[in-house]
């Protein structure tokens, strides 16, 4: 008889777009760094394409591995929690049916509804509602290392076109000025994108995200500058 393949919930989707998100950007910022650093010091287009194809490969690598190790880490302490869960109840049930309630009492609701919705929760499966309330994650909602990956290794080189495209085809005269603005314009949507799926202040963070853009294209630049 097939297995039905178990569907990602949101969470673990939204975990991998952010994945995805992050990577794109990483993949802008960092090759930007590059070309416009060695745009500082060479004129030789073919040397800023290769510079640029260089640290596009070394930086899908790296991400994608950042990634799996990262997820896995995550994982593992997860399951760490589990298990100190599952301890925790058969040697103080009592102890985690207050906490339970507690919080919830704690986040305003009245004390018998509090102590009402305690009991059926602990009583459907004590284990998941405990963890839920104490470590703040679903037990078996565990993003896949694999696909958060896979993601990055897509998106990084996929950001990097931008900027390895823009100053290898603009003519001389505007290719850094170009370069940069392509670049901005590119963080500011991934600045926005990455404050959606991290429930942040979508204008902090995409502010934020432009501001470290540009200070490292002219960190870069200028370094590329003393030795041209």
């Amino acid at each position: 008889m097939a297995t039905k393949k178990k569907t990602a919930t949101l969470a673990q989707k939204i975990n991998v777009l952010r994945a995805s998100v992050m990577g794109a950007n990483d993949g802008i910022l960092s090759v930007a760094g590059i070309v416009v650093g060695v745009a500082g010091a060479a004129t030789s287009s073919f040397a800023i394409f290769i510079s640029g194809i260089a640290g596009m490969i070394a930086g899908t690598v790296s991400m994608a591995m950042g990634e799996y190790v990262s997820v896995n880490t995550q994982k593992d302490s997860q399951r760490k929690a589990i298990e100190t869960q599952t301890v925790a109840l058969d040697n103080d049930y009592d102890g985690e049916y207050n906490f339970v309630k507690n919080k919830y009492i704690a986040s305003g609701i009245k004390p018998e509804l509090a102590d009402q919705a305690t009991q059926e929760m602990m009583k459907k499966d004590p284990l998941k509602t405990s963890v839920r309330e104490r470590f703040g994650f679903n037990v078996g909602e565990y993003t896949n290392p694999f696909s958060a990956a896979i993601a990055s290794m897509i998106s990084f080189p996929t950001g990097s076109i931008l900027p390895l495209v823009s100053i290898t085809l603009l003519p001389k005269n505007i290719r850094i000025v170009g370069t940069f603005i392509a670049v901005v314009v590119a963080l500011a949507i991934t600045g926005y994108i990455a404050a959606i799926l991290g429930n942040a202040n979508r204008k902090n963070g995409t502010i934020r995200n432009v501001i470290a853009g540009i200070l490292t294209l002219l960190v870069t630049y200028f370094i590329g500058r003393l030795f041209a």
